[in-house]
């Protein structure tokens, strides 16, 4: 079962992504003095009092526009309000009662959720006073907070404990396996577009501005007995040519969200075909030991060609020829065209992952293959003893060798091929750790060693 769901709903620039960090106990979301910076609906999860809860924080309501991005946020927005177990309405005392915070409460009212009044930026007595004019809203549940400077927040927490539905008797720990995938690219590649094709809904905000998403948007999808977190990324640019500010955070935020990933798509556009920027993005994957799905967008707009497949297929390959175990595919957001495919090759990389090769076989394997192809190098052998598997996802091998000074960049990428050959993992990279007699003792008590893995 999804865990209960608490919206914060308020205008632009009240304060919403300071408390969703302050709440998170990390920056989260972007915050800026600007209105208007989160856009997309943010979602992550929260540990309070024994129990657990999902935060979504959402952009702010202008319920007076109706046309591009400020109506899109609203749509947004308001999807999250309905989707909500618990509304957290947000205003700010340092602003005042407004209009629009009037209007918005009346929407809420009408929602007969349980709804928490959370006046903001009430950090001395003068805003003490000034936050009495938000009681004449009539809503029965207000707590006066300052988000900056952690002031009633553990309040407002214990408050939404108090007023979680009852759980359910499927507890989340029985919930199949999560596969975490994070959706990279360059900016205005169709990353939006490919996730709200994936869930079938217009989940986050879709625009032809580049850099319409900011934030890392976490979003659950289950398909095929599987459950997949998808992690929509604002694009990456070089960095040469990233804006300070919110695109700055955006572009960190990006890079952190392959940091907690499984696997990464790298969406190309197939009207521009492979750049360097997008082997740029490639690289930071590979720096993560990530599975990696090469996935050329926008297929839809070049004329349809089995010739032009073949060789696109053929190009990607060669342009990504450092990451020989990374799955390609010609597809398109806009008309679905193999969309499904990409959730199956997901699971495909992740049962990968998942392998773990018995000690005896893999020894088999040193005794059989690698002790046959010995490697002479400054005049002295160098030979593999034996090997261990220490990790999964990625699959990682300690191997013992007679003299680890020895070791060459060929010799990693020879072993490596070598396990791919005789072992299932011809869709993941393999983290290797290479140990000679001196590191034997250390190395044989296992993850200990992973701070000298070679990254493939």
């Amino acid at each position: 079962m999804a865990r209960p769901l608490v919206a914060l709903i308020g205008r632009p620039n009240v304060g919403k992504s300071t408390l969703f960090n302050r709440f998170l106990g990390n920056r989260f979301a972007i915050t800026e003095d600007i209105p208007g910076t989160t856009r997309d609906r943010l979602y992550a999860d929260v540990e309070w009092a024994d129990h657990s809860f999902t935060i979504v924080d959402t952009g702010g309501l202008d319920l007076d526009t109706e046309s591009g991005i400020p109506a899109a946020v609203r749509t947004q927005a308001l999807v999250a309000l309905d989707q909500a177990d618990i509304l957290l309405f947000l205003v700010d005392a340092s602003s005042g009662l407004t209009p629009v915070d009037t209007d918005i409460a009346s929407i809420l009212r009408r929602t007969r959720k349980p709804l928490l009044l959370l006046i903001n930026k009430v950090d001395n007595i003068k805003r003490e006073l000034d936050a009495s004019d938000f009681y004449q809203l009539g809503l029965p549940a207000v707590l006066t907070i300052s988000a900056y400077h952690d002031r009633g927040v553990a309040d407002a927490l214990d408050w939404i404990v108090d007023h979680l539905p009852p759980a359910s008797s499927e507890e989340d720990s029985q919930q199949s396996e999560e596969i975490r995938i994070a959706i990279v690219g360059r900016p205005n590649v169709g990353k939006s577009s490919l996730v709200n094709r994936l869930l079938k809904e217009e989940r986050v905000i879709v625009s032809p501005t580049p850099g319409t998403t900011r934030d890392a948007i976490d979003t659950i999808l289950e398909q095929g007995g599987r459950r997949f977190r998808l992690i929509d990324t604002a694009g990456i640019r070089r960095r040469g040519r990233i804006e300070a500010g919110a695109e700055q955070y955006s572009v960190f935020r990006a890079l952190q969200a392959l940091d907690r990933a499984d696997i990464a798509i790298l969406l190309l556009d197939a009207t521009e075909g492979v750049a360097d920027s997008d082997l740029h993005i490639a690289s930071y994957v590979q720096q993560r030991t990530l599975g990696l799905i090469t996935v050329m967008n926008k297929w839809d707009l070049i004329p349809r060609d089995a010739v032009a497949a073949t060789d696109t297929l053929q190009h990607i390959r060669q342009r990504f020829d450092f990451a020989p175990y990374a799955s390609v595919l010609l597809s398109s957001a806009a008309t679905g065209f193999h969309v499904n495919h990409i959730l199956e090759e997901a699971a495909h990389i992740w049962d990968q992952r998942q392998q773990r090769i018995p000690t005896a076989q893999l020894n088999a394997f040193v005794h059989d293959e690698l002790q046959r192809h010995q490697f002479l190098r400054r005049g002295r052998l160098l030979k593999t003893l034996y090997a261990t598997q220490v990790d999964i996802n990625p699959p990682t091998f300690v191997f013992f060798l007679n003299d680890s000074s020895l070791i060459h960049f060929s010799y990693r990428r020879f072993i490596e091929n070598e396990l791919r050959r005789h072992f299932t993992f011809s869709a993941t990279p393999l983290r290797l750790i290479f140990r000679g007699r001196e590191d034997s003792s250390e190395a044989k008590s296992g993850p200990a060693g992973h701070g000298a893995a070679s990254r493939h």
